[in-house]
């Protein structure tokens, strides 16, 4: 599956969605985003019931502020609309496969209860 612009449009839509969605927030000056990017496209390839978004955060700069990114590139993991993962950084692809498999892992109902516990 290819990867889906996301925009302040679209965002909202496509990660409160049932489902995983791991979302690349990047920049075209970036040089650790440029080499993430086929990683993440050939992740985005393998992993066909995954939705795999990237924010450009020079032409989405609303969305880049909602969610503090201050370094790029910034890998997020929404599962069931509940963000799980989100930190900065490119990944090699052993570990960004390694994350996606702990991702899919994840006790969906025991993350709800946590937060409901929370709340």
């Amino acid at each position: 599956m290819a990867t889906v612009e996301l925009t302040k449009d679209n965002f909202n839509d496509v990660v409160s969605q049932q489902g995983t969605v791991f979302v690349d927030f990047w920049a075209s000056w970036c040089g650790p985003c440029r080499m993430f990017a086929p990683v993440f496209e050939k992740a985005a390839e393998q992993h066909a019931d995954i939705v795999f978004g990237k924010v450009n955060t020079e032409e989405q700069v609303e969305l880049a502020q909602a969610f503090g990114i201050s370094s790029i590139p910034t890998l997020m993991a929404v599962r069931d609309g509940v963000v799980l993962y989100s930190e900065p950084g490119a990944l090699p692809e052993p570990a960004f496969e390694q994350l996606i498999g702990k991702v899919r892992e994840v006790d969906m109902d025991e993350v709800r209860r946590e937060i409901a516990e929370t709340d």
